[in-house]
């Protein structure tokens, strides 16, 4: 293409207020997405949208612009006239602009974007909306590993409070679009199976009279002059809609924890994926459920995601999770042997700690070559109230935890189905049995046994992509010292 013989009218390029107006000086090119341009043949006519990544002037006639829409960018050449070329070049850092054109081939292919073997030959350009010249961070600036941070020392380090404070800033980067993009699947994988096996999705309540898991970690507030609080867990409604007649049934949604740990894997507001379903024999159909969901939820990611696990892994690298077609389980007693056998003081009949847990995840990789197993038959005094007594041996119960990189990311248990034997353990734990009266008397009306589990969405995702902190997974954090943005 001869830059020196292209002419813009002053139509042809400016600020535009409105979608409407853009439509009309745009009329007669077809709209494409960024990350399939490659389909369309050369010179195909094109209308994109997105934000202004780069741009760089060459002279007083050519401009280069990346335009970025979502995680794919491509390469715009304004060319010819000086005022469209001007324009360009004046551009602030992520405004948003319409861009309208040919689809062509580069000499070369293009570095730097993701689409590297098409350009678009610019006709029109228009800004919807300017971004400030100054941004408090910028998008290259929060796409940086702490590697390239640390081998070139000029570069700027943005750190996790501040990215949080200008997050949607910080999403624009390609690993925060594939986070989320990633965190979607999980979602929806966890819907097809469970739907494949029968489970009817459910929406609870979450303003409740009284705490879902009793303890302190409750969000109190009053509710037309009534004592209330969020739901720490959908579980009392799961059980109750077993007794109403769905054999199985599960649900994704908000979950609230009044947490005092500021740490990497706590959050007062979290993603519940959790499930409830009628059991038949023995509390490990549970286990047989959870094997089969999270395989598949795994066996997709890598599969389907490749080249948004490609995204993360650049900016932060981790080593692909190992699992096993079928789920390693052992019984909490086990585990407490493998420790004790590595010289690690656990109290045999109390709850694990993070470190213990952390060490057992590492002992587990080390025998049996998976980071991904169940840990059943957990001590009664460390589960909730509503967890079935083992038959066998009431100091233990009929319940698992499920742990990732040796960190817990799923808690399941068979449930009391007896309301004398729940109530009794409810008063046991501190747990005012009036509160929760309308639970109790669910079970009065005919009970089948039945057991759940639940998990959280945004630990599925750091542990898996080995993000090492929450907040990476959740897209507006909220943990003990965050309510804003």
């Amino acid at each position: 293409m001869d830059s020196g013989e292209e002419r813009h009218g002053e139509g042809d390029y400016g600020d535009v207020v409105t979608m409407e107006a853009v439509r009309e000086l745009q009329a007669g090119y077809t709209w494409a997405d960024v990350a399939s341009l490659e389909s369309p043949a050369e010179g195909a006519r094109v209308r994109v949208r997105g934000a202004a990544a780069a741009v760089r002037a060459v002279g007083r006639r050519v401009a280069f612009l990346v335009v970025r829409q979502g995680a794919a960018t491509v390469q715009c050449v304004v060319a010819g006239g000086g005022g469209m070329a001007r324009f360009a070049a004046g551009l602030s850092r992520e405004s948003v602009v319409d861009v309208a054109g040919v689809v062509s081939r580069p000499r070369e292919p293009v570095r730097g974007t993701t689409q590297q073997l098409v350009e678009i030959h610019v006709e029109k350009l228009h800004c919807l909306s300017r971004a400030v010249p100054n941004l408090p961070i910028t998008v290259d600036d929060a796409s940086r590993s702490e590697e390239d941070v640390a081998r070139a020392k000029a570069l700027v380090h943005v750190g996790q409070d501040k990215r949080l404070d200008y997050r949607v800033i910080d999403l624009r980067t390609a690993a925060n679009q594939a986070i989320f993009r990633i965190q979607c699947q999980v979602e929806n994988v966890f819907r097809q199976v469970l739907l494949s096996e029968g489970f009817v999705g459910i929406h609870t309540p979450k303003l409740i009279g009284g705490a879902s898991e009793g303890g302190a970690a409750v969000f109190k507030l009053s509710y037309n002059g009534q004592p209330a609080c969020l739901a720490q867990s959908p579980q009392l409604h799961k059980q109750m809609a077993i007794c109403g007649g769905f054999g199985r049934v599960f649900e994704v949604g908000p979950v609230f924890r009044a947490e005092g740990s500021d740490t990497h894997r706590h959050l007062c507001e979290f993603t519940g994926l959790d499930a409830e379903m009628t059991l038949r024999d023995h509390y490990t159909e549970l286990c047989d459920v959870v094997d089969k969901l999270f395989v598949a939820v795994f066996d997709h990611l890598n599969t389907a995601c490749a080249a948004e696990l490609e995204a993360i892994q650049r900016q932060y690298p981790f080593e692909p999770l190992k699992y096993s077609r079928t789920t390693l389980r052992l019984d909490y007693d086990q585990g407490i042997k493998m420790l004790q056998e590595a010289g690690v003081h656990v109290d045999a009949m109390g709850d694990l700690t993070t470190e213990a847990e952390k060490k057992l995840g590492e002992l587990v990789r080390e025998r049996y070559g998976t980071e991904f197993f169940m840990l059943c038959r957990y001590p009664s005094a460390v589960r909730p109230f509503y967890t079935m007594p083992c038959s066998d041996d009431p100091r233990y119960s009929c319940s698992f935890d499920v742990f990732v990189r040796g960190e817990e990311i799923i808690s399941g248990a068979q449930r009391v189905h007896d309301p004398e034997l729940l109530a009794a353990q409810a008063t046991a734990r501190g747990v005012d049995v009036g509160s929760i009266a309308a639970y109790v008397d669910a079970f009065r009306y005919g009970a089948p046994p039945h057991g759940g589990f639940g998990v959280g969405l945004e630990r599925v995702v750091m542990l898996f992509c080995g993000l090492g902190n929450i907040r990476k997974t959740s897209l507006f954090p909220r943990d003990p010292k965050r309510l804003a943005p």
